[in-house]
């Protein structure tokens, strides 16, 4: 069983990279990211969209656990 659950975590990994490889390869056209005035080099479309959902994947979760924390103390008082 062990090995098993091993077996499915590599396979899903292994599905996720093969995807941003692909689209990674797919995506090779040059943009310029423009802010606020301030442009940033020009880089692959792809590397910006990565990193637009890597920020996503860390932001999600932190702003999940302070609704908890905020939550957690209504739930206490009213026990």
């Amino acid at each position: 069983m062990r090995n098993l659950k091993r077996l499915i975590f590599f396979v899903i990994v292994l599905l996720i990279v093969g995807a941003t490889v692909i689209f990674t390869l797919e995506n090779k056209q040059s943009v310029t990211l423009v802010f606020f005035g301030w442009s940033a080099p020009e880089l692959s479309l792809a590397v910006p969209v990565i990193l637009a959902l890597l920020v996503g994947m860390l932001i999600g979760p932190v702003l999940a656990s302070i609704a908890r924390l905020r939550r957690k103390p209504k739930a206490s008082r009213l026990a």
